[in-house]
C-alpha cells in the first residue's frame, strides 16, 4: 500500500480522534495540543488517516515518541513499523525514546522490530502494569 507521511494540522483533528482507542475529552485536548505545536504526523492513503504518531523532545532533550496508533482496522499491515521508520527520519537527536505497558505485547514486539532496544521501566504509572522504556540509537 502506498502511504503518505505528513505533519497533522486541525483540519485532521476528527480522523485522527476516529482512530483512537482512548477517545476521552482529555485525548481530545492532547491531540489539539499535538496538532497546534506540530508535533503530530499521520501515516494516510487514499485520503484516509491510516494511522498517527506524536513526536517531541520533552524527555531530557531527546526525541521521544509519546503515541502511536494505527487505526484498528489497518492494523497487522506493517503501518506502526512504517510510521516508527518516518519519525525516526524526523528525530533530529540520535536517540529516540518511547515506552509502552508490559501488557502490550503487540508493541513490545514492534518496538524490537524497529531496533528499538530495552532501557529500563517505571513502575507505578497504571496499577500492576509497568511502562517500559525503550530506545533507538542512530548509526
Amino acid at each position: 500500500m502506498k502511504t503518505n507521511f505528513r505533519v497533522a494540522t486541525l483540519i485532521d483533528i476528527n480522523a485522527i480522534f476516529s482512530i483512537d482507542t482512548i477517545a476521552t475529552t482529555e485525548r481530545y485536548e492532547d491531540i489539539t495540543q499535538w496538532l497546534e505545536q506540530e508535533i503530530c504526523y499521520v501515516l494516510e492513503a487514499n485520503n484516509e488517516i491510516l494511522a498517527y504518531g506524536v513526536l517531541h523532545y520533552y524527555f531530557y532533550s531527546h526525541a521521544f515518541i509519546e503515541l502511536l496508533m494505527v487505526n484498528k482496522n489497518h492494523r497487522r499491515q506493517g503501518l506502526g513499523l512504517t510510521l516508527i521508520n518516518k519519525l525516526k527520519m524526523q528525530s533530529k537527536t540520535p536517540k529516540i525514546f518511547t515506552s509502552t505497558n508490559q501488557s502490550n505485547t503487540a508493541t513490545q514486539q514492534l518496538l524490537i522490530k524497529a531496533d528499538f532496544i530495552p532501557s529500563g521501566y517505571i513502575e507505578n504509572l497504571d496499577d500492576n502494569d509497568p511502562e517500559l522504556i525503550y530506545c533507538y540509537i542512530s548509526d
